[in-house]
């Protein structure tokens, strides 16, 4: 951990400065965060020390390691001279893209912005959603330039939840007229039929993380609404079988756990006007032993396939707690020892 800015401003010995000057100590305050935890963060991610001197921060270090630093706090300061608040996830955000997070320019009505340096932000009714690192940069990039996208990667970096958004956004300005979400109701561990009430209360808890995603973008009366009028579906992959998915964004969730030929008949079922992505998790598949997966199939068929998108996502684009980022690592290197 480096030097909080609780700690006496003293400066560690051969490490140059850069100093920070900002104007409202109110944002600056806010800069810090909770007892500084907010500096602390860029410490010890950064590899600097930060010390605060009245409205004031110097950051110490090496050049490189500094100027990012620098970099990351003025553009978090930005952000809050925008009247957003920032959180330990966008200040993760920040220091993973190497670059401000700032909202520079932004234009009334517009669903989707462009920031200097190349930040993102959707635009939702009751939100702005930001793509935190390069690699969601570009994956929301392909989601509004290819009619269909696969975002593959492990849990927690938010293929399905930029996806979703990506889809509200394209709904309100209007470029689709519905928004269809699906995932393979398999079970890991449970038995649909051990669960009480109808087909729809059985199914209900498998698709609760689209409803979760949904809510955070719209207000939940609208939800409510565009789900009796069909603006808005949630349903099991099964029940894509037969249709044709015209004027809608499209949603598959989880499709690790499709099959071959659940995953061809979703596939098939784009119609003039639609977008669709699918994600998934290739190292968390539920199907049977010996059943293979139709997202790999897709991927090892389709990835030259003119209007198709892959983007990929690593550990480092975790964007829930820190810890789950090195959950992931820790998996990782023990499946690649063999043990």
């Amino acid at each position: 951990m480096g030097i909080s800015a609780l700690t006496p401003p003293t400066r560690p010995e051969n490490l140059a400065e850069t100093h920070l000057e900002f104007p409202d100590n109110r944002l600056l305050i806010e800069l810090c965060g909770q007892f500084d935890r907010n500096l602390a963060q860029v410490e010890h991610q950064m590899g600097v020390h930060v010390l605060r001197r009245g409205n004031k921060l110097a950051v110490l270090g090496d050049k490189i390691a500094r100027e990012q630093a620098a970099a990351v706090l003025r553009g978090l300061y930005a952000r809050l001279e925008a009247g957003k608040h920032i959180s330990a996830g966008d200040v993760e955000g920040s220091i993973r893209m190497g670059r401000p997070p700032a909202d520079m320019g932004r234009a009334e009505g517009e669903q989707i912005e462009m920031f200097q340096g190349g930040g993102m932000e959707l635009r939702t009714r009751k939100k702005g959603v930001e793509a935190r690192t390069e690699a969601q940069k570009a994956y929301v990039g392909n989601l509004f330039t290819h009619e269909m996208g696969f975002g593959i990667g492990p849990a927690g970096t938010g293929k399905t939840y930029l996806a979703v958004a990506v889809g509200v956004t394209m709904f309100l300005s209007g470029a689709v007229e519905k928004i269809i979400l699906s995932r393979p109701a398999v079970e890991a561990g449970e038995r649909l039929g051990f669960l009480p009430g109808d087909m729809k209360e059985k199914i209900d808890p498998y698709m609760q993380p689209l409803y979760d995603a949904l809510n955070d973008f719209l207000p939940a009366k609208q939800v409510e609404k565009m789900l009796l009028e069909k603006r808005i579906e949630i349903a099991p992959l099964a029940f894509m079988r037969g249709r044709t998915l015209s004027n809608a964004f499209v949603v598959l969730d989880e499709a690790q756990n499709a099959t071959a030929m659940q995953m061809k008949m979703f596939l098939t079922r784009l119609g003039e006007g639609s977008r669709m992505v699918i994600t998934g998790d290739r190292t968390q598949v539920d199907l049977p032993r010996g059943t293979s997966s139709g997202l790999a199939e897709a991927e090892r068929i389709l990835k030259n396939v003119k209007g198709v998108s892959f983007n990929y996502f690593t550990s480092k684009d975790v964007v829930r707690h820190p810890l789950v980022g090195r959950i992931i690592e820790a998996y990782e290197a023990d499946e690649a020892t063999g043990v």
